[in-house]
């Protein structure tokens, strides 16, 4: 851990700011050494965020998503629009870091000072999010981007914590055979804003698309309160087809939250919770880990003899912290 002289947090906090890519990109490479001097420079930048739009990009891995998203870059990049990818890779089995394969998808922008690609290795961590996404987002809004892109590692619908991070969801689905479609049901229609089948040139892309038109439409009809109702689109991201249709419902999703002040406030107040959340897990984690010996072993031999149960110790330590 290094900590930060007042006049150092300040100037790193400036250049942040001003869109200098080396000060972000050497802050994000503390974030994920877990550089703990880093948080009060976290805590300053935060202030200073929430300008740019955080999209995140999930789906099942193959469904094309790195492809898309380069896709989705140069079309913003034409608009005169300045772009950063966060694209969470799987870990190196051999380093734990990233393999770096959506960098190489993303190439053709590799020279343009109006994106910016990072890559993070998840190291395991469930929910297709990397621990540390959360701090390096903190980094990215700060920073003038336009549009902040999140994309996930793939693992299916587990990926459910990129809807903590990102105010609006993509969720990318491949053409899908009719038991396919059925082991896809469950929970769907929570994750994304907007769903997109891709190589829509499939034989099967239709019959996809109109399935998840029908289970959207049924649960809007559950629903009836919502004021955005999920649409899905065709794409193929090879070609690039469907790409502009695609960006133009993004904007659609975010003018309606502007329209309903109400409903996007709710929808970053659930995302501040879970950022909290996620938070004082870490800190509770470390210092758990930091103070085993003092504080829990008292705790722990009357389980270790069958007198006591874990669930009393974690109610034990609750109490005494928060006291």
């Amino acid at each position: 851990m290094t900590t930060e002289p007042d006049s150092d947090l300040a100037a790193t906090v400036a250049a942040v700011t001003a869109g200098q890519i080396r000060a972000g990109t050497r802050l994000i490479s503390r974030i994920e050494r877990g550089d703990d001097g880093v948080t009060p420079i976290l805590r300053a930048l935060f202030l200073h965020g929430g300008h740019g739009r955080v999209i995140g990009v999930t789906g099942p891995p193959g469904a094309g998503k790195s492809t898309l998203i380069n896709r989705m870059v140069g079309h913003w990049r034409r608009q005169g629009r300045s772009v950063a990818v966060l694209a969470i890779d799987p870990s190196s089995p051999f380093t734990g870091g990233a393999v770096l394969g959506d960098r190489l998808r993303m190439g053709d922008h590799s020279g343009d000072p109006g994106v910016f690609i990072r890559s993070m290795a998840s190291r395991g961590q469930l929910g297709g999010l990397a621990r540390a996404a959360g701090d390096a987002l903190t980094v990215l809004e700060a920073m003038p981007w336009d549009v902040v892109l999140v994309e996930t590692v793939g693992v299916g619908q587990n990926e459910t914590d990129v809807m903590r991070h990102a105010a609006v969801v993509v969720l990318l689905q491949t053409p899908m055979g009719g038991d396919d479609i059925q082991a896809a049901k469950a929970g769907i229609t929570e994750i994304g804003d907007i769903f997109v089948v891709n190589k829509s040139d499939h034989p099967d892309a239709e019959r996809t698309a109109r399935y998840l038109e029908d289970m959207l439409s049924l649960s809007q009809r559950l629903h009836g309160n919502r004021s955005w109702h999920p649409p899905v689109v065709r794409t193929r991201a090879a070609s690039g087809a469907g790409v502009e249709d695609l960006a133009a419902q993004i904007d659609r999703c975010f003018a309606t939250f502007a329209a309903h002040p109400e409903l996007a406030r709710a929808r970053m107040a659930e995302r501040v919770r879970h950022r909290v959340s996620e938070i004082l897990r870490h800190q509770l984690d470390r210092r758990l880990k930091s103070e085993a010996s003092p504080l829990l072993d008292p705790l722990i031999e009357p389980v270790l003899a069958r007198r006591g149960d874990p669930y009393a110790v974690a109610d034990e330590l609750l109490a005494r912290m928060f006291a």
